[in-house]
């Protein structure tokens, strides 16, 4: 009922600014009085400030905004075809006729009729354009610019102006189904596990205040009774190095909450460093479990390979201008050198027979991989195809053969034609994916954590 009413909304919406942005259609209204053009124009100022029906059931300001700004949008598309057609018509109709209009010099009336019906088109569509603009969170900086480049070349704006309608709109469906679905287990608390969850992010990234690694799932998790922790260990050093520090944070977060033993999500490089802490820093008394996302178990070939063909000199150039940046960042002894040496197939090899599982922690691990080497973001759609030959399918950084850890693994695949990147397994880019909902996932998988007890 919500749908066909709010077709009817459009249809009536449509209707009301077609009038009152063609004169040539005003003309054709009987006589033409005052107050029929003062309806008009009230009318469409009620359309501007109230685009859509006011009772939608969204959940948020900023989604009735986007949805408001999407409507709008339609209208401007709907009314320029209508416009166009209509005049199209009346031309072949009576191509003399077109221009005899009943009052006023033709020709002036005729530059009026155009003016108002450009001026009420760009009213519409850049209160429309705004709207999306500033609200949705799924264009990015790329479609946005895009939009505004090609803004000026015909009929190539038409196509971008519907993509970017139809990405706000889809936003505005997804997460508003995510925030009635929240509100209707909330009382349940599917994350609020006996033990909280400590979230340790990989190599080459830091846990920023207001730029968090895991994107939008921490929020996520703590909607649904999670409580959220972070690894805070540098973000470029040695497996050793890491792990000692995780150590100490577990240690850390345990003695100031009392909570006796923490749950581990742990991304790539991060599944490895969980791992030393555990076995060989004394943090196994305080680990319940260690879930590992994409992490290199078995190392990466093609690390090997990027070491051993890379001369020395230009190693040292670039690990000495990261290890320089990531010193002013936080970092207390970043070492670029040895993180990245960490992660190939060798040196992992060599690691997995000294750190074994210790008892009395529940252990799995999860993977993913891309569908084809332009599905992911750069730098995974360069980098796939130099993995993909050293170690086979991957998620553009790690081969699927390295994924597998302890007592369950969950190979992840979409249908979609991009798959399920490195980064995605994160929401690094905070992207809504067709056919598979990140943040949903995390939720599931705490929500497994707790009914096993953790």
């Amino acid at each position: 009922m919500r749908k066909i009413t709010g077709w009817v909304h459009f249809l009536i919406n449509t209707a009301v600014l077609f009038v009152a942005a063609d004169s040539y259609a005003l003309s054709r209204l009987r006589g033409l009085p005052g107050w029929g053009i003062a309806l008009c124009a009230l009318l469409f100022a009620v359309i501007l400030i109230v685009p859509s029906l006011p009772n939608r059931g969204l959940k948020s300001r900023r989604l009735r905004i986007c949805a408001d700004g999407c409507e709008l949008l339609r209208l401007f598309l709907a009314n320029a075809v209508l416009a166009a057609g209509y005049h199209v018509y009346e031309f072949t109709q009576n191509p003399i006729g077109f221009y005899q209009l009943p009052f006023g010099e033709n020709v002036k009336f005729w530059i009026w009729d155009i003016l108002l019906l450009v001026l009420v088109e760009a009213v519409v569509f850049w209160d429309g354009i705004l709207r999306i603009y500033m609200s949705s969170s799924q264009l990015g900086v790329r479609w946005r610019v895009l939009g505004i480049v090609c803004g000026w070349i015909p009929i190539v704006n038409l196509f971008v102006l519907a993509f970017l309608i139809r990405t706000a709109a889809a936003e505005v469906k997804t997460e508003n189904d995510k925030l009635l679905l929240n509100e209707s287990r909330k009382s349940e608390q599917i994350c609020k596990t006996k033990y909280p969850l400590l979230m340790v992010h990989g190599v080459f990234f830091r846990d920023f205040r207001y730029l968090n690694y895991w994107g939008r799932i921490p929020e996520q998790l703590t909607e649904n009774g999670a409580s959220v922790y972070y690894g805070n260990q540098q973000s470029a050093a040695s497996v050793e190095e890491c792990g000692r520090e995780l150590a100490g944070r577990i240690e850390q977060i345990v003695s100031e909450t009392g909570c006796g033993k923490v749950n581990i999500i742990a991304h790539s490089k991060g599944g490895l460093d969980s791992r030393y802490a555990i076995a060989m820093c004394g943090a196994s008394q305080y680990v319940a479990s260690l879930t590992t996302i994409n992490t290199p178990h078995r190392g990466c070939e093609f690390a090997d390979y990027l070491l051993g063909k890379i001369p020395e000199k230009q190693q040292k150039m670039v690990a000495d201008a990261y290890n320089t940046a990531l010193e002013k960042l936080g970092d207390q002894s970043p070492d670029f050198i040895s993180a990245v040496t960490d992660l190939t197939a060798s040196a992992c090899k060599a690691r997995n027979e000294t750190v074994k599982d210790a008892d009395g922690v529940f252990y799995q691990s999860i993977g993913s991989k891309l569908n084809q080497a332009m599905s992911g973001r750069f730098p995974l759609n360069f980098t796939y195809r130099l993995v993909q030959y050293f170690d086979g399918k991957n998620d553009g950084l790690v081969g699927e053969e390295s994924f597998p850890w302890g007592e369950s693994y969950r190979f992840l695949v979409n249908e979609e034609k991009r798959g399920i990147s490195h980064g995605d397994m994160i929401d690094l880019n905070r992207e809504n994916l067709s056919g598979f909902d990140v943040r949903e996932f995390y939720v599931q998988l705490v929500a497994d954590l707790k009914n096993k007890g953790f």
